[in-house]
Parts: C-alpha cells; structure tokens; sequence
C-alpha cells in the first residue's frame, strides 16, 4: 500500500480508485465563472440522478436516499452535505480545500461540507456517486453505470 508523502494517508483509498487516479493531487488555484457554480437545483439534480435516488425532508431540509438511506443533505442553497467515510472527506478537503470542509456531527466527522458556489459539476458529481455507492444495496450497485436522466 502506498501512501501520500505529505499526509501519510492511503493512496489506494476508494476516492482515489474510483477516479482513476493512482494518487491524491493538489488542485491548482480556481477561478470563479459561471461553470464553477452550482445552483441548488443543479446539485439536486445531480443526486436525484443516480439510481433509485430519491428526495425526501430530513429536518427541515432536502435530503437525497438509496433505499432510505441518507448520501446527501442540501443544507442551505449554496451548501451541500455529502456522506462520505471519513477518508474520503479528508481526500476531498486535501484535494480540494477551497470547495470542500469538514461537517461535524457532535464528535464525529459527519459528512463533506460542498460549497456550490466554487464546486465544479463534475466534482459533485463525482461526490455523490461515491456517497450514494456507499448506502445503495449490492443489487443497485451492478447497474449503477445506468443513471436516471435528471431531465426526466
């Protein structure tokens, strides 16, 4: 197993794997445009694109479920929750700390806090891919290449 000379964390983590990447990376330096911001209506439909996903209350807020399972909260209009293990959240904050925080529940390490003002498509989409596959059952996850079309 190798291992990330600046943190020390995994590189063969599934946030790496999934990606393709054989390592972490430093994103450089993001300048913000239209195409790195992300409406509310955008991230919900990135999530509600994957399989079997749905939208349902959680508190008073939208949240987005697998067989009733949490992988997603939006938590205000420019902030989105996404429930990832806890290496996964320090992989995206290392990648990408002007996009991504930690969300604390208590004493855990909650979930990745997105900010949609500065994510990229692409980068949520990608979060929520790994957040969903974490809470959707094995018989989805053989077919989860076949996403729903979120314009319909």
């Amino acid at each position: 197993m190798s291992r990330c000379a600046t943190t020390g964390w995994s590189t063969n983590d599934r946030s790496c794997r999934r990606s393709g990447r054989s390592g972490l990376r430093r994103l450089p330096p993001r300048q913000l445009s239209d195409e790195t911001m992300i409406s509310a209506d955008q991230a919900r439909q990135l999530a509600l694109a994957l399989p079997d996903a749905v939208e349902q209350d959680h508190h008073g807020r939208p949240s987005f479920r697998v067989t009733g399972k949490i992988f997603a909260t939006l938590w205000d209009e420019t902030h989105m929750n996404v429930m990832l293990d806890e290496p996964g959240i320090l992989t995206a904050i290392h990648s990408d700390p002007i996009v991504c925080s930690e969300f604390w529940w208590g004493k855990r390490l909650g979930a990745l806090h997105v900010n949609l003002n500065r994510a990229e498509q692409a980068l949520l989409g990608e979060l929520l891919a790994d957040a969903w596959e974490r809470k959707a059952p094995k018989r989805l996850l053989s077919g989860k290449t076949r996403q729903k079309d979120p314009a319909g």
